[in-house]
């Protein structure tokens, strides 16, 4: 699991820097900076902070953060086959928080 990954995937998807980012969630640029890097490993806390900034569910997060090492070998087949629809849906689900989130700045 690389929740890092998965949290710049959704920075990016809303076109926001980590400074953009920080100032949304009060988390140092530094820190954003590490997580994604993967050199820090978020709290529980710090993934509800931008979860709640960015109004999308954790399981987002975390479905962008999978790897197949996450997965057994002998579940890989089914993963291989799920995983790519399912990695859509919560970006499908982020897309729409991005759509509802400029409304309310526009």
């Amino acid at each position: 699991m690389n929740i890092g990954n998965g949290i710049k995937q959704a920075r990016q998807h809303f076109e926001l820097s980590q400074v953009e980012l920080s100032e949304m969630t009060g988390i140092a640029q530094t820190s954003i900076s590490q997580i994604e890097s993967g050199a820090k490993e978020p709290s529980k806390k710090t993934i509800a902070r931008i979860c709640a900034a960015l109004e999308i569910p954790e399981m987002a997060l975390y479905v962008l953060g999978m790897e197949g090492t996450d997965v057994p070998s002998s579940r890989r087949g089914v993963y291989d086959e799920l995983y790519p629809a399912i990695k859509d849906f919560a970006k499908q689900v982020i897309g729409k928080r991005k759509s509802m989130l400029l409304e309310k700045k526009g």
